[in-house]
C-alpha cells in the first residue's frame, strides 16, 4: 500500500539434478505457461465460482491488458540507500507541513467525529494521507485490474497478486467503484490511502453513508478509512508515537532495536534523556530505541503507536516521518 514502500520479492531458482545416466545436454521439461488471454479465462472462471456477477466480470476483464511497464517497474525496484535526513527533508518538507495544517483545519469537523469513533488523533490521519499520496494529489494512474492481472500472470508472486485481483473484482462487484475509475499504483495500491484490495475490504469505510466505500474521491471516506486501519491495528488514542532522545557515552548499542522493549523509567536509569537533555517523562509507557541510520545520527524512543504505523508500512523511515509530520501539522 504505501507510496514510499519498496515491495520485497524473493526469487527462487530451482533446477533438476543431472543423474549420471542422463546426457549433460538434457533439460527437464517445464510445463508451458498459458498465454495471457487463457490466463484471464481462468481468472474469470475462478471469480465466477466465487460468486462474482457475470456483468461485473465482463466490465472488469473485457478491456484488461498486459502492462509491460508494470513488469519493468517490478524488476528494477531500486535499493533504498537514502539517508534518514535526506528522506525527512523530502517527505516532511515545509510545503507539505503547511498544506497539512490547512487541510487539518478545513476538515476539523469531520476529523473530530472520526476521532470520536475510531480514537485516532486527526493529525496522524492527515499525516498518513500526506505521506501516502500528498493529500490525494499522487494516487497512481494504472488500471488496478490490469496491473494486478499482469503481476498475477508474471509468476514472481502469482498467488499473492491473484488473490488481490480476486479482491479487486469483489470490490467492483459490490459497486464501490467502476473498473475505469479503479486506478492506483503499478503494484495495485489504490486511492488516496493507497490500500491494496485486501486492505480495502478490511478497513475502507463508508463514512458519508452513501453505500460506497470511496477512497478515490470522497474525502470523508478517505480519512475514516485511514483512521479505521490504525484503530483496527492497535492504535492508542491517548498516546503519542515516540520522541527523539540522547544516549549517554558508551551506551550499550545492543539495546537498540524493536526487539528490546523497556519502561521509560528503565531507559532513564540507563542514562537516556530527551533530545534537549531533559529527563524522560514519568509516564507508564514501554518503549524501544530506534536508530534509523544504522547506528549513527538520530535516535528515538518509540512507543506502541509507532509499531502500529509499521503495520501500515514496514519502513522505519516511513513510520518516523508520520510521527514527525503529525507533530508539525499539529503545531509543534
Amino acid at each position: 500500500m504505501a507510496f514510499w514502500t519498496k515491495l520485497a520479492h524473493a526469487s527462487c531458482l530451482t533446477g533438476g539434478l543431472l543423474l549420471g545416466a542422463v546426457s549433460a545436454g538434457a533439460q527437464e521439461q517445464q510445463p508451458e505457461r498459458p498465454d495471457f488471454q487463457t490466463f484471464l479465462e481462468g481468472v474469470r472462471a475462478e471469480a465466477s465460482d466465487k460468486g462474482i456477477k457475470p456483468e461485473t466480470l465482463s466490465a472488469a476483464l473485457g478491456g484488461v491488458e498486459h502492462i509491460d511497464k508494470v513488469i519493468e517497474l517490478d524488476r528494477r525496484q531500486p535499493e533504498f540507500t537514502m539517508t534518514f535526513k535526506a528522506y525527512m527533508d523530502r517527505v516532511v518538507n515545509p510545503a507539505r507541513v503547511e498544506r497539512g495544517r490547512r487541510l487539518l483545519a478545513e476538515n476539523k469537523a469531520a476529523l473530530a467525529k472520526i476521532e470520536e469513533y475510531y480514537h485516532v488523533q486527526p493529525k496522524y490521519v492527515v499525516a498518513l494521507w500526506g505521506i501516502e499520496t500528498d493529500f490525494g494529489r499522487v494516487t497512481g494512474g494504472y488500471s488496478v485490474v490490469s496491473a494486478l492481472a499482469t503481476l498475477a500472470y508474471d509468476g514472481r508472486r502469482s498467488s499473492y497478486f491473484r488473490g488481490e485481483l480476486m479482491n479487486a473484482l469483489q470490490i467492483l462487484d459490490e459497486g464501490h467503484i467502476t473498473p475505469s475509475a479503479m486506478l492506483g499504483s503499478w503494484a495495485g495500491a489504490m486511492g488516496q490511502c493507497q490500500f491494496m484490495p485486501s486492505s480495502f475490504l478490511r478497513f475502507a469505510a463508508d463514512w458519508n453513508g452513501d453505500g460506497r466505500r470511496d477512497i478515490w474521491t470522497t474525502r470523508e471516506d478517505v480519512l475514516a478509512s485511514a483512521a479505521n486501519y490504525l484503530s483496527s491495528s492497535g492504535w492508542k488514542g491517548d498516546q503519542t508515537w515516540g520522541r527523539p532522545v540522547k544516549l549517554p557515552a558508551k551506551f550499550d548499542k545492543s539495546l537498540v532495536g524493536l526487539n528490546t522493549k523497556k519502561p521509560l523509567a528503565e531507559w532513564a536509569k540507563l542514562g537516556v534523556r530527551a533530545a534537549g537533555g531533559k529527563h524522560l517523562p514519568k509516564a507508564d509507557l514501554e518503549a524501544s530505541l530506534v536508530m534509523p541510520d544504522n547506528g549513527g545520527g538520530a535516535v528515538f524512543l518509540v512507543y506502541d503507536n509507532f509499531r502500529t504505523v509499521l503495520k501500515w508500512n514496514r519502513s522505519t523511515f516511513f513510520a518516523l516521518a508520520v510521527g514527525h509530520l503529525a507533530e508539525r501539522i499539529g503545531g509543534k
